[in-house]
């Protein structure tokens, strides 16, 4: 009897200490959505996916690769329907779409269906967001680790990724709303990390894609309204005074983001006295009211009741 404890005492020790070097060894949330967005704009590879909205399941093939000269090369095509395309190449990306004249607008990555998570600044997100490791699982037949990501503040949207274990890609991506029902799902259904991948971007580096899209200058002038509550971490991305087409109406116009959500605030003049409304579809929320002869539409990847407090925030000049 006493050798039987013996072996048991044993048995639990040896459990508890490689439990206990595995949790040691295992990377922290942070380190690993760092190593998320470190390989998926650094690695050479192919997934095949489908991104699951209220609108339907739309699925499409992305591949990426890093030129030996460090520039970015990207391409994501819509598989089903009309043929939808967008390539890019450094800062330059490019859309390609049946019936319509293709053009090239600037930027970092392409953010057509893709998680914004995966190309964020995990550093800066950090301030204002908890990452929380909530175990492991299995995605498109690989073993993955699952970590929740969501606003200390309560007032954005939260995501569940799923990370590659071995080659540190998103898996899967869901936006949840703060009832926690999915909003969206990026679901990755193959994916192959091969150096051979860049031989499907032979000669882009050297073609000629569309000329990039002028956008019209702006007036930058001061405006007459702020708002006084912001969710914590969100900052002014840009602003901009415009006429509309064909109509009397000048709209001012402030872009604001976190690094992950963003949003505008829209102030026009108006004559009309609507009731308040709000609508939100997936992700997106319109809030617009008009008060003391200005409509207000705050519009973005936002809560309504975020929305409605950001818009109830907004004081005019004299008030």
């Amino acid at each position: 009897m006493k050798q039987f404890w013996y072996a048991v005492s044993l048995m639990t020790c040896s459990l508890l200490t490689t439990h206990t070097a595995s949790a040691e060894t295992a990377p922290a949330p942070e380190a690993l959505l760092q190593q998320m967005s470190a390989a998926s704009q650094s690695l050479n590879y192919e997934i095949a996916f489908i991104s699951i909205t209220k609108q339907g399941i739309d699925s499409y093939r992305y591949r990426h690769v890093k030129s030996k000269g460090g520039t970015q090369l990207a391409d994501l095509l819509l598989m089903d329907g009309p043929r939808r395309e967008v390539v890019q190449r450094g800062k330059d990306i490019s859309y390609f779409e049946t019936g319509l004249q293709p053009f090239t607008l600037a930027g970092d990555h392409i953010v057509d269906s893709l998680p914004e998570l995966a190309f964020s600044d995990i550093n800066t997100l950090s301030r204002f967001y908890d990452f929380i490791a909530v175990g492991r699982a299995r995605a498109a037949d690989r073993s993955s680790e699952v970590i929740r990501v969501v606003s200390r503040d309560g007032t954005r949207f939260s995501y569940i990724i799923w990370i590659d274990e071995k080659d540190k890609l998103p898996l899967r991506v869901d936006l949840l709303d703060r009832d926690g029902e999915t909003l969206e799902q990026f679901r990755v259904i193959s994916i192959t990390v091969d150096p051979e991948v860049d031989k499907a971007f032979t000669g882009l580096e050297k073609a000629n894609l569309p000329p990039v899209l002028s956008i019209p200058d702006v007036d930058k002038a001061e405006f007459s309204w702020e708002p006084k509550w912001l969710p914590e971490g969100v900052k002014e991305v840009s602003r901009s005074k415009r006429n509309l087409p064909n109509m009397p109406v000048t709209i001012e116009s402030r872009l604001y983001s976190d690094g992950l959500f963003s949003f505008s605030i829209n102030v026009n003049p108006t004559n009309n006295v609507t009731a308040e409304q709000i609508v939100r579809q997936g992700r997106r929320t319109v809030q617009t009211e008009v008060r003391n002869g200005n409509e207000i539409t705050v519009v973005g990847e936002l809560p309504p009741s975020t929305a409605k407090r950001i818009s109830d925030s907004i004081l005019f000049s004299g008030q």
